[in-house]
């Protein structure tokens, strides 16, 4: 019998490539903590054995997803107390 659809690692790689891909068009480190968290997921699955159910499966990638996230808001984060000025306009 054929693995369900979740469990199947290139899926979830290929979402984490979309959603990667999604970043650049649209940036501001928001999809690529779920792209990370898809990407942890889908390799998680290569693992021989390793076989949860779909609300399992979600959970991983939920707190997969949020833990990058907060990772990459405090490497990429203003230092504290500073805040971004502009010190010219683009149309000067």
């Amino acid at each position: 019998m054929a693995d369900p659809f979740w469990l199947t690692w290139w899926i979830w790689l290929a979402g984490a490539l979309v959603l990667g891909i999604l970043e650049i068009v649209l940036p501001g480190f928001i999809f690529l903590g779920f792209a990370i968290g898809a990407a942890v997921t889908g390799l998680m699955l290569v693992i021989p054995g390793v076989a949860p159910s779909l609300p399992v499966l979600l959970l991983i990638f939920a707190a997969l997803s949020l833990i990058s996230w907060l990772i990459l808001r405090r490497v990429f984060a203003l230092p504290h107390g500073q805040v971004k000025t502009f010190r010219h306009d683009i149309n000067d």
